[in-house]
């Protein structure tokens, strides 16, 4: 089963090749996020890496976790599923 991976703390400059590349030397990458701010399109520093087999995940963790990358130690581990929030719709309901 796939497993994803929260990568946080990276220079803004990362890109989806480089971290694809990083993690590829640990396991098959099945796919590669890094968020973006939605209106000016700047990397926020952080994105999701997602890996075929969880040992090959739990391996890349444990190597990159505090590995510098771009001049800054990025940090490694699990994603957590966390439900999305809505944003504000102007239901005065709600507050």
């Amino acid at each position: 089963m796939a497993k994803k991976i929260y990568v946080g703390n990276m220079n803004y400059a990362t890109t989806e090749d480089e971290l694809s590349t990083l993690f590829a030397q640990y396991g098959d990458v099945t796919s590669v996020n890094i968020i973006k701010d939605k209106y000016t399109g700047q990397a926020k520093g952080f994105g999701f890496v997602e890996m075929a087999q969880d040992d090959a995940a739990v391996a890349a963790i444990s190597a990159l976790d505090g590995k510098d990358l771009g001049g800054r130690k990025l940090r490694v581990n699990e994603a957590e599923n966390k439900p999305r929030r809505d944003s504000y719709r102007g239901d005065s309901d709600r507050y």
